[in-house]
């Protein structure tokens, strides 16, 4: 999702908890220093008062948007039909011998 969040540019850390709002501040910055240690996201402090910080997707995070773009077309095209198996073999589990 942080990945998805950055695409269209520079965010703070405030602006990121909203649309990730499922995650606690912890665990949002826990996976922020783990994309930035592997090279996806930069992290760049201004100094200013208060500082600023802001979070960035690198050349080698934005090669991650086609494969999400991929998965989402997937999602588009074969989740109703992932859903439907999903019911059937709770039906199929459910009905008894």
């Amino acid at each position: 999702m942080i990945v998805v969040c950055l695409e269209q540019g520079p965010r703070r850390f405030s602006e990121l908890r909203v649309p990730i709002r499922s995650a606690t501040p912890k665990v949002l910055t826990q996976t922020l220093r783990a994309l930035e240690r592997d090279g996806m996201i930069t992290r760049t402090v201004y100094a200013e008062v208060p500082p600023r910080v802001e979070y960035e997707l690198t050349p080698l995070g934005r090669t991650l948007l086609d494969l999400i773009a991929a998965c989402r077309r997937w999602a588009q095209e074969y989740l109703p039909t992932l859903m439907a198996a999903r019911d059937a073999y709770e039906h199929h589990t459910t009905q008894p011998a």
